[in-house]
């Protein structure tokens, strides 16, 4: 049991971490402020561009949502941050992060918003135009707010996934959380940044998780 403690839950090691794991806390929920939004906007717009009902813009559009949700994350990350610079395009560790996690969580949350927007009753829409409101305005006033709405609870999935998925930015040596805990754990040789780390993750997206509970608890009431 001590050896246990010892590997696990080393309280003078965790002092000495905690700095850095501190600083990976804080580098994780700056990425999440900054991919989160990226996504979400980036889902908004391939949303809106699916009720085009034109073939030639439908079909690259699906190939492009198809595409980005079937690439691993990871291998788009490397893409992007270990294989533009052959072609003379540097962007560093942030902008991979911030173009890679736009594309790849963008397409998923476009697709969610999607479902949501086909979800709503066409009168809806014809009443709306009948008063006089662009289609453009529609869509904004009418159809969008219903739609992000009745996909709350997805949505919220979607985002605790994609904060949960940070993690990975540690191939590109950006210096979140997990980065952070394995630099520790390779200069203490111990695993207590590591546990440090997971409790830091389950701490913050905790909220999240009984948020996304009470939210898929309200719309099944709202079936019955």
């Amino acid at each position: 049991m001590d050896d246990l403690l010892l590997a696990f839950f080393n309280l003078d090691i965790l002092r000495q971490a905690w700095p850095i794991l501190l600083n990976g806390l804080i580098q994780t929920i700056l990425l999440s402020l900054l991919v989160v939004p990226l996504g979400v906007l980036m889902g908004i717009t391939l949303a809106l561009l699916s009720t085009v009902r034109n073939r030639w813009a439908r079909y690259p559009l699906i190939a492009f949502t198809d595409f980005f949700r079937a690439i691993p994350p990871l291998v788009l990350l490397i893409f992007l941050y270990a294989g533009l610079p052959f072609a003379g395009w540097e962007i560093g560790a942030w902008g991979a992060v911030a173009i890679g996690f736009m594309l790849n969580t963008g397409a998923y949350y476009g697709e969610i918003l999607r479902a949501g927007i086909e979800s709503i009753p066409a009168g809806q829409l014809e009443a709306a135009r009948s008063t006089g409101l662009t289609r453009l305005q529609t869509l904004r006033h009418i159809v969008l707010p219903q739609a992000i709405r009745n996909t709350l609870p997805d949505l919220t999935s979607n985002t605790l996934e994609v904060v949960k998925l940070t993690s990975i930015a540690s191939v590109v040596a950006l210096p979140e959380l997990l980065f952070q805990a394995r630099q520790a754990q390779s200069v203490t040789f111990n695993a207590t940044p590591i546990m440090a780390a997971a409790i830091a993750y389950f701490i913050l997206l905790w909220p999240m998780v009984r948020l996304l509970s009470r939210l898929e608890n309200r719309q099944l009431a709202g079936r019955r």
